[in-house]
């Protein structure tokens, strides 16, 4: 991506939002898919091996091997705290996670089977959170529900404690641009705008102009409900909803697109119609119809857990494909609105740091202490917190 530059003073993501945590790191590609029986099946064969067996389908690494002992991820009931070498528990329940974009798949909340857990995203997880992954695209934020796993970018929280309490903004933000637009915006509201402002280089033209402002919130607001998914099905305008025309085989091993009839070609079975902007929507230079399938399709090595998978295709991956077609074709027309945002009448960086708002102070930079209870150490031992 081509460096751009501007010289109109906004500020930074980072400095509106400066609570942020690096990636995830699972370490193994086998606790994380997009059938919750697969990951069941694979957790049981990995304890019905032989002790000599289980370290090789574990694969170990630096961060994680069967004899390491770690904690019990924060809000999580299941997944044992005693060394996996002994273990002998059901699986834990799956959780939804974000496991590359626009793909929720499903993850084994096991400490033990994550290489870096980032525990004070775990404990900040429900359902009004909105995580926010920085992407290197000209459009380089993601919003999702879903605790992300995806290597991809910084990830900024909206809020810093359970419940939608205390707003991941600059201590201040909120009541300057109360005072400036004479209306008193949510911290959803000003994540929205965020969504639909930011450049690039991750500066975010502010504004008090209260129509330009309300423009820009809307079709932010539209994003987050697009990228979140967990709403009204999206539908595409006039009638153009995506169904199977051609049955799709039981293992569909090829992905192609026919671009003149808007078909999408899964082996034997069709698809359509799929808008052309919805076949060619890209992040990080990816692009998402594809990566998806892979994700579903590619072949794992023989004899790992990874090549535990469902004997045929789902139909709820189907119904999962079929919406994700709708809605990055309605993200990508958001795209092209998005790009017709100029922001005038500007709040720049110099302002905010005039009304004492920047630099944000900081203790939030860190973690709030959200700690109400005790969380199980390793080998069943509770901390004192």
């Amino acid at each position: 991506m081509p460096c751009v530059t501007y010289d109109d003073d906004a500020p930074l993501l980072a400095d509106l939002m400066p609570w942020s945590v690096a990636p995830l790191r699972v370490g193994r590609g086998w606790p994380v898919g997009p059938d919750v029986r697969s990951l069941k099946a694979r957790w049981d064969a990995l304890l019905k091996a032989e002790v000599a067996d289980r370290e090789a389908l574990f694969e170990p690494s630096r961060s994680r091997t069967p004899h390491s002992a770690v904690a019990r991820l924060p809000g999580q009931g299941g997944g044992g705290t005693e060394r996996l070498v002994r273990a002998a528990g059901p699986c834990a329940e799956p959780v939804r996670v974000l496991a590359a974009p626009f793909d929720e798949q499903w993850l084994i909340p096991d400490h033990r089977l994550v290489d870096t857990a980032r525990p004070e995203l775990w404990r900040v997880a429900d359902e009004r959170q909105v995580f926010v992954v920085e992407t290197p695209d000209d459009v380089p934020l993601l919003a999702t529900s879903r605790l992300p796993v995806l290597r991809l970018g910084t990830i900024r929280p909206l809020h810093r404690r359970p419940g939608g309490a205390e707003p991941n903004l600059a201590p201040g933000l909120l009541d300057l641009l109360a005072a400036r637009l004479g209306t008193r915006p949510s911290p959803v509201d000003v994540l929205a705008w965020i969504l639909a402002a930011t450049r690039p280089d991750l500066t975010v033209p502010l504004t008090e102009d209260p129509e330009l402002w309300a423009s820009g919130v809307e079709l932010g607001r539209r994003m987050l409900w697009l990228m979140r998914r967990d709403g009204e099905r999206p539908k595409l305008p006039g009638g153009r909803r995506p169904y199977v025309r051609a049955p799709l085989p039981a293992r569909p091993l090829t992905l192609d697109y026919d671009r003149d009839e808007e078909t999408l070609l899964l082996g034997e079975g069709r698809v359509s119609p799929v808008p052309p902007a919805a076949w060619d929507y890209e992040v990080a230079g990816a692009r998402v119809l594809e990566a998806w399938f892979t994700a579903r399709t590619a072949p794992a090595a023989p004899g790992t857990l990874a090549a535990i998978r469902p004997p045929s295709w789902p139909q709820t991956w189907t119904s999962e494909l079929l919406e994700l077609i709708t809605v990055l074709a309605l993200l990508s027309d958001v795209r092209k609105r998005r790009a017709d945002l100029k922001p005038t009448a500007p709040i720049t960086a110099t302002d905010l740091r005039r009304a004492a708002i920047l630099p944000a102070p900081a203790t939030s930079h860190r973690p709030a202490s959200v700690l109400d209870h005790p969380e199980e150490g390793p080998e069943g031992q509770f901390a004192l917190l």
